[in-house]
């Protein structure tokens, strides 16, 4: 208490003031540094003593560097933070082989301890592998391994073989299969795991992680989709399993980029056994995808063990689904036993009041159901009393709806039987067809990596496919090639209702509803099917909505701000409006006509949206507020604006790898795009104008020059045309 005291009285306070902060100059500054150093020796021997007082109380044995593995091991890697329990499982499995390995897990890393840290290291080491989890440009090694290696030095260990490698960076998963390859290595004194490196040379491959070291563990996959509530729903079953049974519960989730709308995959374990895994699932018993489409999309089936359950969330039934899944699930499922449910969970949440989104409970039902993790009255009245907990605030109707869709869930289950020709079934190409772009650089970016990256095999691309892109700068536009295709319901349009406001595409937050305005001969051209109406004064044009389906994240804004008497814009089932898709990419390759933007106005609605948006196919969540004013500027501005964009969600829908929604218009100008996560945005953005300003008043002076030197009247008119022009922005 007399330390709590003392600490309290050297608070800030006007009652015992001081000034903290003092702007010191070389004098002084040195010298009060070095005054610090008492302070910082006091550390260890201080933070020990303190874990002493923690082992005393909760049974630990947490030291400043802890030891695991056999006494005489020849081989110790040394590491901190979660990567230390992949490596004791991976050290467990080893030493069953009679291996002599073993682990230093760094607990305090500054001030570093060598007395502390030579303690802990065996008398047999002969080699020592240091992993960092950072990388240290054009340094001769990474933090950890310089300290290890200075430690070493004078000492019994000075000759001991030291390694080092890199891994995890931006949380990349690292696996016990990495590990394995880490205790294999004697030859590459620098490396990474991981990755394959196949331009420099540097990385280990990976082995395969034994099935012994997860055997006694029961692991789900979820796949999900954002803001449909797959992870909240997964974090109240984990927190039941957690509680009610005696099993040892884990989860991790894993997203994409987009704000909502992207992939979520949770991954869960549960086991008698503490769980030590500290990576993703590899290979799990239990999968659900809870959105049709990522059928097509990933291969998740492949992650199941022999006889593991794979439950589909559908529109079809258990007769019919078979046609709508592609040739290499249905081989696996018959190949390896898998137990396949269907459930219908839009429906479900369509009749229980949850709306077609919100399925997260109806699913979380039919898991339970599946896995008879504990009986059923008794989990349901579990899941019924969570949600109690997490709803109760909104009212007895939202609790009402989510119960009744507990017990839709777990009644709503239907069991596949595979056909007899599944096991023969060709695979399919879930990456879908190389894309052709707009240069040689977008298509490279997209085909290479986008296209990798969205089917999420990301991590297995070698660094060569980077080389190109290794500066950090993308190509813009490439949003247009993902084609998400994960709304549930889209907007159908219904001529006769139309006023030709455009408000739909105004407040179209993603730009996939546009107007465009064809001519007798474009509206000949048409697709087949496509719809459209005769512009007010001006019968020889043709006005009309086209969607991209496959874009759409079926937010509704569009149909609800329709100002029509009757509303010309109704959201519908999304499988039944996919051949519209093919009248928006007709509509696109309309050039905008200057006629009419200039007779209703740029400045207006109508007049705005015959523009082209420079901004489309964003990440941001359906229906977001901020999108569609950002959008409105690129159609106003787009062609000639910088954007210096702060760090936080409008840099996340603005440039998350893989794609980029800023794109160009048909002369190839468009937003050019910045963001700088240690700068101030305004700063950052000042910057860029004034190098603008300072381009263009060399390029006026230059002009100013060439109007008096030139006899070349057609160049000195060119030159004074473009002067006048000059504060036109």
């Amino acid at each position: 208490m007399d330390s709590l005291r003392k600490f309290r009285e050297h608070a800030l306070n006007p009652e015992h003031p001081f000034q903290w902060g003092q702007a010191q100059n070389p004098d002084t500054f040195f010298q009060i540094r070095e005054a610090a150093n008492q302070h910082y020796a006091q550390i260890p021997d201080l933070v020990e003593s303190y874990f002493q007082k923690i082992n005393e109380k909760i049974g630990t044995s947490y030291h400043l560097f802890n030891y695991y593995g056999v006494s005489d091991a020849k081989h110790v890697v040394i590491a901190m933070g979660s990567v230390c329990e992949t490596i004791e499982e991976t050290i467990d499995y080893l030493s069953n082989k009679n291996e002599k390995v073993g682990l230093i897990k760094v607990r305090l890393y500054r001030p570093f301890s060598a007395e502390a840290f030579l303690m802990r290291l065996p008398d047999t080491v002969r080699q020592i592998t240091v992993l960092d989890r950072t990388k240290e440009p054009g340094a001769t090694g990474e933090p950890l391994y310089l300290d290890v290696v200075s430690v070493l030095k004078d000492t019994k260990f000075a000759d001991v073989k030291v390694c080092h490698g890199r891994y995890g960076l931006s949380s990349k998963d690292t696996t016990p299969g990495q590990i394995l390859a880490v205790y294999a290595n004697h030859e590459k004194k620098e490396f990474t795991i991981g990755i394959k490196d196949d331009v420099t040379g540097l990385s280990l491959d990976s082995m395969d992680t034994p099935e012994t070291i997860t055997e006694n563990v029961y692991s789900c996959q979820f796949w999900g989709l954002g803001a449909d509530g797959t992870v909240g729903a997964n974090k109240n079953s984990i927190k039941i399993i957690g509680d009610h049974t005696d099993l040892f519960a884990q989860a991790y989730f894993d997203y994409d980029s987009k704000k909502s709308g992207g992939l979520t995959v949770s991954h869960l374990r549960f086991g008698k056994q503490p769980i030590k895994s500290t990576y993703l699932v590899q290979k799990a018993n239990f999968v659900a995808c809870h959105n049709p489409s990522y059928v097509w999309k990933y291969n998740m089936v492949s992650n199941l063990v022999s006889k593991g359950t794979f439950l589909l969330n559908c529109p079809w039934d258990a007769d019919e689904v078979g046609k709508h899944l592609p040739g290499q699930l249905k081989r696996y499922i018959a190949e390896n036993d898998i137990q396949f449910y269907v459930i219908n969970g839009v429906k479900i949440g369509m009749e229980t009041g949850m709306g077609p989104t919100r399925i997260n409970t109806i699913l979380q039902a039919a898991f339970f159901k599946l896995t008879n993790i504990l009986p059923e009255e008794e989990i349901v009245t579990l899941l019924k009393d969570a949600v109690k907990r997490t709803y109760g605030r909104k009212g007895d109707d939202v609790v009402a709806k989510n119960c009744a869709a507990i017990d839709a869930g777990m009644q709503g289950v239907q069991k596949v039987e595979p056909c007899a020709d599944w096991a023969s079934c060709e695979s399919d190409n879930l990456m879908g067809s190389p894309v052709e772009g707009r240069s040689e650089y977008v298509t490279n970016y997209v085909n290479q990596i986008q296209r990798a990256v969205n089917a999420f095999e990301g991590n297995h691309l070698p660094v060569s496919s980077f080389l190109e892109f290794a500066s950090g700068a993308v190509p813009s536009g490439t949003a247009a090639f993902e084609k998400r295709n994960v709304a549930v319901r889209v907007p159908n349009w219904i001529p006769k209702n139309c006023i030709q406001c455009n408000i739909c595409s105004y407040v179209c937050p993603h730009a996939v509803i546009r107007p465009v305005i064809l001519n007798r001969k474009q509206r000949q051209k048409a697709p087949a099917g496509m719809v459209s109406k005769d512009m007010p004064k001006n019968e020889e044009y043709q006005f009309s909505i086209t969607v991209s389906v496959l874009d759409c994240t079926g937010c509704g804004t569009c149909a609800a701000c329709c100002p029509a008497k009757t509303k010309a814009l109704v959201m519908e089932p999304t499988e039944e409006h996919y051949d519209k898709q093919e009248y928006f990419n007709y509509a696109r390759t309309i050039e905008e006509n200057e006629e009419f933007v200039e007779k209703f106005g740029i400045a207006t609605v109508k007049g705005s949206q015959f523009k082209q948006p420079l901004l489309e196919f964003h990440g941001a969540c359906a229906g977001c507020g901020e999108t569609a004013y950002a959008k409105l500027v690129t159609q106003l501005f787009g062609d000639r604006m910088y954007i210096a964009n702060a760090t936080g969600c409008s840099s996340i829908w603005g440039n998350s790898s893989p794609s980029t929604p800023y794109t160009v218009n048909a002369k190839g100008r468009g937003p050019a795009w910045s963001n700088s996560l240690f700068e101030d945005a305004a700063e950052f953005g000042f910057g860029m104008l004034l190098s603008e300003e300072t381009i263009r008043k060399s390029l006026k002076r230059k002009a100013e020059e060439l109007v008096e030197k030139t006899n070349i009247e057609s160049l000195k008119q060119a030159a004074c045309d473009w002067l006048s022009t000059y504060e036109n922005g």
